[in-house]
């Protein structure tokens, strides 16, 4: 097979194209970069001029790591003409209804295939339900392009692993699943992954197997997250520090070590909904999953009450509280705000007319306010209520009780360690985690 699709990329006879070069892509794309000729595809032309001058627009990846890289940035779809071998790294969010949003998805589809060749390779990163690549995606690429899947073009599945500002866990050092339609195409996607995946790949049985590894990935840190968020209202109204009974439980071998938290972002507060609407289609109605969500998805609520209660408890009038909220991006020492939870909390506070400053070293005012109609705060005030952490960043973790003391408005005012990241290091102050 010397004239093989992996021979021609290694020959740089023939070019690979990421399309959608958010936080998964990008880093895709350059590494692939160093090994064989390619094109970065996004429909941001802001965000593409970014990358020509090597600025990553997720905050991700140093200007250093854009170096030494054979690659041509491109909101152009004519520059994808010559492209042989596509992967589609768009997101796949869900709406207003917690239903799958296949708009980014199926709009990249119909871009390829517009642009598909006879022998050409598309291989699907975006995370989504088992089937969607084979009934969804590729009617698309069949219609947009008048070719034959498996007969003209080829197609396969390989999730993405990357963990937004994880250093430890890259491409490079994690596994890869990868998956095709057939044996062939199977053994070129592996083979061309394998250029840039130091750790291997695992190949699946099939696409669908691919699509339902991703998705219960996640699920299952949903669903267990979940366990714990649940189990942490209990333990507070049993008047117990929920981080103790982990400690004292995590000393077993076999018991898993998650805490409580709010979950947002673009996986694991997503990804269970994808599975549980093509359940739904198939007629079973989860019921771990949904619950799992619906816990979940209530904390920042339960949060922003909790505080409420804390403050009527000091005797004051909640009308006239003022809180400061610490940290808006979905996760610590991120600037993504995507599916960010935070707002939940603010969002509860304001319905009991509290006063609510938000500060956050990561994230981008003009982001939250577009996102949210919540602005970010210059510098905090020193006439808080309550103070809540709610992202561990690096910043806040340097903090001390006395930086927070000065801070709030009296002797009276109400710490909120959403992760229990002060445990033990809070003496005066009212003091409260999940």
């Amino acid at each position: 097979m010397s004239n093989s699709i992996y021979n021609k990329l290694l020959d740089k006879e023939a070019t690979l194209a990421v399309i959608g070069l958010g936080y998964v892509g990008l880093p895709i794309a350059l590494e692939f970069a160093r090994k064989i000729k390619v094109v970065g595809f996004d429909i941001n032309a802001e965000r593409v001029e970014m990358m020509k001058k090597g600025v990553d627009p997720s905050n991700e990846l140093d200007a250093s790591e854009f170096e030494g890289c054979d690659i041509t940035f491109t909101c152009d779809t004519d520059d994808l003409k010559d492209v042989n071998f596509f992967v589609v790294a768009v997101p796949t969010p869900i709406d207003e209804a917690n239903l799958p949003n296949l708009t980014p998805l199926l709009g990249a589809s119909r871009t390829v295939g517009k642009v598909l060749k006879k022998g050409d390779y598309v291989v699907f990163e975006s995370t989504v339900y088992p089937g969607c690549t084979e009934e969804d995606c590729v009617p698309v690429l069949e219609e947009e392009s008048g070719l034959k899947f498996r007969d003209d073009f080829m197609v396969g599945y390989s999730p993405e692993r990357i963990n937004p500002g994880d250093k430890e866990h890259t491409l490079q050092n994690v596994i890869k699943v990868v998956s095709g339609c057939c044996e062939t195409s199977l053994d070129q996607i592996a083979k061309t992954y394998e250029l840039v995946v130091g750790a291997g790949v695992h190949r699946a049985s099939s696409i669908k197997v691919a699509e339902a590894a991703k998705i219960i990935e996640n699920t299952q840190r949903d669903v267990n997250i979940a366990l714990i968020n649940e189990l942490s209202i209990i333990f507070n109204k049993l008047g117990i520090n929920t981080f103790d009974v982990l400690e004292a439980a995590g000393t077993k071998w076999n018991f898993l070590k998650f805490t409580p938290g709010l979950v947002g972002g673009h996986c694991i507060g997503v990804d269970p909904y994808y599975l549980t609407h093509k359940a739904m289609q198939a007629g079973y109605h989860s019921k771990v999953i949904n619950s799992g969500r619906y816990v979940n998805d209530s904390m920042g609520f339960y949060i922003g009450k909790t505080t409420v209660k804390k403050i009527l408890a000091k005797g004051k009038t909640i009308q006239d509280a003022r809180v400061l909220v610490m940290g808006a991006t979905f996760k610590e020492d991120v600037s993504d705000i995507r599916n960010s939870k935070v707002i939940d909390i603010i969002t509860e506070l304001k319905s009991f007319m509290v006063d609510v400053d938000l500060v956050d070293p990561h994230a981008s005012s003009e982001e939250m306010e577009h996102e949210y109609g919540v602005a970010l705060t210059e510098a905090p005030a020193n006439d808080y209520d309550a103070v809540i952490v709610a992202v561990n960043h690096q910043e806040y973790k340097a903090m001390s009780e006395n930086d927070f003391k000065a801070m709030l408005r009296d002797d009276k005012g109400v710490f909120v360690d959403v992760k229990g990241i002060f445990k033990g290091k809070i003496n005066d102050l009212e003091y409260w985690s999940l």
